[in-house]
């Protein structure tokens, strides 16, 4: 993994290179159109969700942006308070971009993130993703008593945008 490391100040980010394919945190290169048509469209568990709600959702995480050339083609973002919890959401590789490793790599990267080390928790829900997730250490949870949850599964299906 080849890994490069910008200005140490509040604009820094993180790129890492393999072959024509770069990841990157930089919170400017994330293509908006490309996430929200995937979510919208694409993904099981963010259908019809407002362009205004996956912009604000970018704007409050670390975003991980997987690009060949000028493309989008891959995301993942970290909610986190950096010190002791973290959840990864809305993790994608576009269908024509599967099967490189892309997803492997990408995981390979946030686990690496600096501002990622030292956490107690790091949460994540999948429907289909399992085997990915448990090559980068994840687990059921050990103890689903203890955890609750508020869950509205339709809600972009019933909410007004703000736009």
């Amino acid at each position: 993994m080849n890994h490069s490391e910008s200005a140490a100040d509040a604009e820094s980010y993180l790129a890492w290179t393999r072959g024509e394919y770069l990841i990157t945190t930089d919170p400017e290169r994330v293509d908006i159109a490309v996430v929200h048509g995937y979510l919208s469209r694409d993904s099981y568990w963010a259908k019809n969700i407002p362009l205004d709600v996956v912009e604000r959702s970018i704007d409050n995480s670390l975003c991980f942006s997987i690009y060949t050339g000028d493309s989008q083609v891959g995301f993942a973002r970290i909610t986190s308070d950096r010190a002791t919890v973290a959840y990864l959401g809305d993790v994608f590789v576009l269908p024509a971009h599967r099967g490189r490793g892309l997803s492997k790599w990408l995981m390979e990267c946030i686990i690496a993130h600096p501002e990622l080390q030292g956490l107690r928790r790091w949460m994540l829900a999948t429907a289909d993703a399992h085997g990915l997730y448990t090559q980068s250490g994840f687990s059921p949870i050990k103890a689903p008593e203890r955890w609750m949850e508020r869950h509205f599964p339709d809600v972009y299906a019933t909410a007004k945008s703000s736009s």
